[in-house]
């Protein structure tokens, strides 16, 4: 049991002693009154995507329009929505010169719908900075501002960031903040910054600013025609040509609601799994370090109390046990997150896991999770 103890004991102890350090390189967006004043020079493309976001598109559009940042344009692609999408963004253009809808020309094969509308939404871009933002994202309104001072102090092509996530149903609570789980866990955020390794690439989909010409020099969205991940591909295809990619925390300066219910949520977690962890190369390492460091110390702690095991066994027990959950109760004071995922965090991580494995089994046998009725 000790052995087990000591192997429990390693693997709680590398996401935590990871996120420890990831938490002073993963800061929010850029607040120097300095650079900040530099950024409302340049104007921003917001770029949104948008199909059948009736309830959503509306919620999104206020909360840019509300913006202090000086220049700035708005243009959404209704991309053959099946609801009033395209009318709501309409009321806005009629209203707000700043606005502007444009339609998508059809899905053309191979393509997936957001990479496909991402991709057309830019060649309409007027400025050279393309901000590419879901339509369940809302903006505070200095954000615009700050994550143009961010770029300008990251002086990389293409930067992420990481809206706070909120969550509804008690699925949301377990599942989603294993996002920033997973990121500060186990992706060493100095090595990604010093490197143009592809393998470090990260960011979030929400999220995205690039600069225009950097964007079109690496094909953009068209890099990653069929992906469905493309807060790993699209840092991925500009670090292919040698150019850095960054994170940071948009925590204070914007927020999104993925899902909004359980089937939501197993949807959009199995849509593209297989572009992350659950692929054969990546998920016998993972599951064994996120069910070795998060489930297995507490497990061996209940069996080693039961059986009477050892001081010294039980207390590094306990130690794993508290390490494993080190990385969530950081993430929920830093991020804001539920604590009802804190507490059953052994839970939402097994419960992860086998989503992964249900994806992967999925890809074998060529079956594809539909998303906002499609499956591409």
């Amino acid at each position: 049991m000790f052995i087990l103890a000591l192997i429990a004991f390693a693997l709680a102890t590398l996401p935590a002693l990871m996120t420890m350090r990831n938490l002073k390189q993963f800061q929010p967006a850029c607040k120097d009154p300095l650079v900040i004043d530099k950024a409302k020079a340049d104007g921003v493309s917001v770029l949104i995507p948008a199909r059948n976001e009736e309830a959503s598109i509306s919620g999104a559009l206020q909360s840019i329009l509300q913006s202090s940042h000086p220049e700035f344009e708005i243009i959404v692609m209704d991309d053959a929505s099946e609801d009033r999408t395209a009318e709501v963004v309409q009321g806005f253009a009629s209203s707000d010169p700043r606005v502007r809808l444009v339609q998508s020309a059809g899905l053309p094969q191979g393509w997936n719908g957001k990479q496909h509308a991402c991709w057309g939404l830019a060649s309409h871009a007027r400025y050279d900075l393309l901000l590419f933002l879901d339509a369940d994202v809302r903006l505070s309104s200095d954000a615009l501002t700050r994550i143009v001072a961010e770029y300008r102090e990251r002086q990389s092509p293409l930067i992420s960031g990481f809206p706070r996530q909120e969550t509804g149903t008690w699925s949301e609570q377990l599942l989603i903040p294993l996002m920033h789980y997973v990121l500060l866990g186990f992706l060493p955020i100095d090595q990604m910054r010093s490197s143009t390794q592809p393998g470090f690439a990260a960011g979030c989909g929400q999220l995205f600013l690039a600069h225009r010409d950097r964007y079109f020099e690496v094909g953009g969205h068209s890099a990653i025609a069929a992906s469905r991940h493309d807060g790993i591909q699209l840092p991925k295809a500009f670090r292919k040509h040698g150019m850095k990619t960054d994170i940071f925390d948009a925590t204070d300066l914007a927020t999104c609601r993925m899902y909004q219910s359980l089937p939501q949520v197993i949807r959009g977690l199995l849509k593209n799994a297989t572009e992350g962890i659950a692929n054969p190369r990546l998920i016998l390492p993972f599951s064994v370090l996120l069910l070795g460091g998060s489930v297995l110390p507490i497990v061996l702690l209940v069996i080693s109390v039961v059986i009477g095991s050892g001081w010294m066994t039980i207390g590094l027990l306990t130690i794993a046990t508290a390490l494993s959950w080190y990385p969530r109760v950081a993430a929920s004071i830093r991020f804001r997150q539920s604590w009802l995922g804190v507490l059953l965090h052994p839970l939402s991580i097994a419960w992860f896991t086998i989503l992964q494995w249900v994806a992967l089994v999925m890809s074998i046998f060529r079956v594809r999770t539909a998303w906002r009725g499609r499956v591409g």
